[in-house]
């Protein structure tokens, strides 16, 4: 009988040695988990979110795709060879909007037979105008793509596209019509430069963690960019991304004063992009955040501004031309420079004007410069911080 109770006690000492182990495992492993936290929580408190806004084709993905090619690792060849059908989409929709914009344009126009497309290439135009209207686009042959660009050649196109600002035509079209035959190539892969002029409309949000001057570096700070659509029906979805926010960019494409919304052709962009940064400007959790203004779209700024009298626009109906060339080209940025800052003044309340406010002339397709505007950005806000913190 003794044997048997020193038996039962040791093994109920064995049990209580197990539980103590598996206690001591779990309380080792919850230990871990709240130090995991801990660590996280104050990894995410050093990273600054910036929010990236703008009207619907203002160049804001662009920049985003710019930010990941910069401060990552950019695009491996699976990420390339997934915007292959969105390239090929791009070629087919844009030449639907120029066969279809020359067919109302030479019913519409004084000057209407500019815009009738030739005879021997109405059937290849009607054909290229049914395939842009799918909604699975086939690849681009190489067959296909000479059709393309029989029809882009053809007389009544060139017009139609030379008043693309009447129609939605993207800035996209000259790039892509001249590579047409390299697009069609049975082993095409995209090029950097390919993605960056593709068009996808912004659905949602997606997000990109950098770091202007690498991660490694001591001195950077870790940035969290918000892109969201900019469209319309999108902006519902910004609110929730509001609270927290270091430092708004927004995005305006001063190119955009003559040509109207994708989703409204009755209204102005431009008056759009004004109408939507007084909004944003107005937000109440935005009363201590720092606004970076992107003056995107120069570099078809300053080639339209010669042909395109900048007061065709509502807002600059008192623009005065003061001369020609880079001169003008000049005079009309700062005019629409002054705008905005005029707007941001007028829209700022007293108690609020000592926030960030810097104002950026930006091309989104050009790398070198949207790195130099992002390490200005960066040294701004590192600023705004040190001066937050009293070290300045």
């Amino acid at each position: 009988m003794l044997s048997i109770i020193t038996q039962n006690m040791g093994s109920l000492c064995s049990k209580q040695r197990r539980y103590n182990e598996a206690d001591a495992e779990e309380n080792a492993q919850a230990a871990e988990i709240e130090r995991r936290i801990e660590q996280e929580t104050k990894a995410e408190k050093h990273i600054q979110k910036l929010l990236l806004l703008g009207a619907g084709d203002s160049g804001k993905s662009t920049i985003f795709k710019q930010i990941k090619l910069l401060f990552q690792s950019g695009f491996d060849e699976a990420e390339l060879k997934s915007y292959i059908p969105v390239i090929h989409a791009n070629v087919y929709q844009t030449i639907k909007i120029l066969h279809d914009g020359s067919k109302e344009l030479a019913q519409n126009e004084t000057d209407s037979l500019k815009y009738v497309i030739s005879n021997e290439n109405k059937d290849i135009g009607k054909k290229l105008s049914e395939i842009g209207g799918f909604l699975d686009h086939p690849p681009l042959t190489k067959e296909l793509a000479q059709e393309i660009e029989t029809l882009w050649r053809d007389a009544a196109v060139q017009e139609t596209y030379a008043c693309g600002n009447k129609l939605q035509v993207p800035d996209c079209t000259p790039y892509f019509m001249d590579n047409l035959q390299r697009l069609s190539d049975p082993n095409y892969i995209p090029t950097k430069d390919d993605v960056l002029y593709a068009r996808v409309r912004t659905t949602g949000v997606v997000e990109i963690q950098f770091s202007p001057v690498g991660e490694n570096k001591k001195s950077g700070e870790v940035y969290r960019l918000f892109d969201v659509g900019g469209q319309r029906n999108e902006r519902r979805k910004w609110i929730h991304l509001f609270e927290g926010v270091t430092a708004v960019i927004f995005c305006a494409a001063i190119s955009e004063y003559d040509q109207t919304l994708f989703e409204d052709e009755n209204k102005n962009r431009m008056i759009e992009t004004k109408e939507l940064f007084e909004w944003v400007l107005k937000q109440p959790c935005f009363e201590k955040t720092s606004f970076m203004l992107f003056l995107n779209k120069f570099d078809i700024f300053e080639k339209k501004v010669l042909k395109a009298p900048l007061n065709v626009c509502e807002w600059f109906k008192d623009y005065q031309p003061v001369s020609a060339g880079k001169q003008e080209i000049e005079h009309a940025y700062e005019f629409v420079k002054k705008k905005f800052e005029e707007l941001y003044f007028q829209s700022t309340t007293p108690d609020h004007v000592d926030r960030v406010f810097k104002i950026y002339r930006t091309t989104a397709l050009d790398q070198k410069l949207v790195k130099k505007t992002f390490k200005l950005v960066d040294e701004t806000l590192r600023r705004r911080n040190l001066f937050e913190a009293g070290l300045l």
